[in-house]
């Protein structure tokens, strides 16, 4: 008996020294639960935090996003603005200048008639006084054979028809400036297309022509039956300058880059084809022969401020503008295609009956 109660002694014994160390072990459990609580907490505050300051630098990244963009369109509305009012100004400038030309040689065009007339019946005379009175007296005929009697009644007609030709020139290109300024066409109004590819050309003609160095740039006119369109002529003339203005350049930096032979034997070339999509759409190509520009430069051109031309010779908002009143003012396409060495085109597509929209 005192053995089995020796043994269940023992026993309480080991099993009150496990419960203290099961206790201890629960106790420290415990304390660790709780520490992880703590910790957990922690970092869930912390990850609350975190969340918070992303949310934060997000929305800050985002208002910064949105301050850069109005700062760019600022800047492009007053690039616009500028531009929009040197055109006005250049406008009002070649309006001006065509008005004071005209006045004058429209007076020497519609006398030069007379002149022609005055001096045929002149030289009938003359001649009719030579045939009558065949050996004049000695002084007249010394003043005629100074003068050159003979030359001068055969080249007086020709001086008089020379220079109706020229003042037709001068009327023609007066005719071509006022038709680009169009300053007295500034609505929305139905246009003749033809007329402002020709008009642009012809105030463009001094930059097409033979110089020492460069053959002339030919210019291909393949013009198909258009309507007149709806649009705004003296911005659409700017759209056609620029883009003309463009294929030039291109050529002039081709001949440049070429061997001065080569560049003598190979004319550059513009083409300018147009075509009636359907009936509400006409199209405007325009291509040319010049250095042509790689894809990472085509995606591009249409940005503003964006230029390859060297400091002082584009600002880079000539091809924006275009853009923005083929596709906004007009509701239009403006595309590019090119490739290098081969050239570049644009085609420009506008609607015939666009409703009116607000100007730059």
């Amino acid at each position: 008996m005192e053995l089995e109660t020796t043994d269940i002694l023992a026993t309480v014994k080991q099993l009150e020294k496990e419960n203290r160390i099961l206790r201890k072990k629960l106790e420290r459990s415990e304390t660790t639960c709780r520490e992880l609580e703590q910790t957990n907490h922690k970092k869930e505050n912390l990850l609350r935090q975190i969340i918070k300051d992303l949310e934060s630098s997000q929305r800050e990244v985002k208002e910064k996003r949105q301050l850069e963009q109005t700062l760019s369109e600022l800047k492009r509305t007053q690039a616009q603005l500028v531009h929009a009012e040197k055109m006005s100004s250049l406008g009002q400038l070649v309006a001006g200048v065509a008005h004071e030309i005209n006045n004058p040689v429209n007076f020497i065009h519609g006398n030069l008639t007379y002149i022609e007339e005055y001096s045929q019946d002149l030289l009938n005379v003359v001649q009719l006084y030579q045939h009558h009175y065949p050996n004049p007296v000695v002084e007249i005929q010394e003043q005629a054979d100074a003068i050159d009697l003979d030359f001068l009644q055969e080249d007086l007609l020709k001086i008089v028809n020379s220079m109706k030709i020229g003042t037709d020139r001068i009327r023609n290109i007066v005719l071509s400036l006022r038709t680009f300024s169009r300053m007295d066409e500034a609505e929305f109004k139905l246009v003749d297309i033809h007329e402002c590819l020709d008009s642009t050309l012809l105030i463009l003609q001094h930059r097409l022509k033979k110089k020492q160095d460069y053959p002339e740039i030919r210019v291909m006119r393949k013009y198909g039956n258009l309507p007149l369109v709806n649009c705004y002529a003296g911005q659409l003339n700017q759209v056609l300058m620029n883009i003309l203005v463009n294929a030039i350049d291109a050529i002039e930096e081709l001949n440049a880059n070429s061997k001065v032979q080569e560049t003598k034997e190979n004319s550059g070339q513009i083409t300018i084809l147009t075509s009636a999509v359907d009936r509400e759409w006409v199209q405007i190509k325009i291509a040319d022969t010049g250095v042509g520009m790689p894809e990472s430069i085509q995606k591009q051109i249409f940005n503003p401020f964006f230029t390859t031309k060297p400091i002082g010779k584009g600002t880079g908002m000539g091809m924006a503008i275009s853009y923005q009143i083929i596709t906004e003012t007009h509701g239009g396409k403006l595309t590019c295609c090119s490739t290098p060495g081969s050239g570049a085109e644009f085609t420009i597509e506008i609607p015939v009956r666009r409703q009116c929209s607000s100007q730059l």
